[in-house]
């Protein structure tokens, strides 16, 4: 069965990007904000979500509070271009799965998703 990947980004290039990257593989959800990938939560299967920090309004740190909130089952990777450590280190304690600095290489992001879905 084809597993379902929510990307959530403000950034269209990026959304863009990782989409042309995981669609041979994957289905694909794209959102544009945390609210927009709550909603999607609400009616659709996601097995993994692959999550920006930086956003306007609910930024990705509160976006994945929310997410555990009530999805606590769904690994959530952090994307992030932020230099700041101390973002990632939070969200790594508050239970993310793993996280990936941008810009990234197209296989790297390959393996730390199937590592987080497949134990590969």
């Amino acid at each position: 069965m084809i597993k379902h990947i929510l990307v959530v980004d403000d950034d269209e290039m990026n959304l863009k990007r990782t989409e042309m990257i995981l669609e041979k593989h994957y289905e694909v959800v794209l959102a544009k904000s945390g609210e927009k990938a709550l909603d999607i939560l609400k009616n659709q299967r996601i097995d993994l979500i692959l999550l920006d920090i930086e956003m306007p309004g609910m930024n990705g740190i509160e976006t994945f509070g929310r997410l555990k909130a009530r999805y606590d089952q769904i690994p959530v990777i952090f994307l992030t271009a932020s230099g700041d450590e101390d973002d990632v280190l939070s969200a790594i304690k508050l239970g993310a799965a793993n996280y990936i600095k941008k810009p990234f290489l197209p296989r790297d992001l390959l393996k730390r998703i199937a590592k987080e879905l497949y134990g590969k």
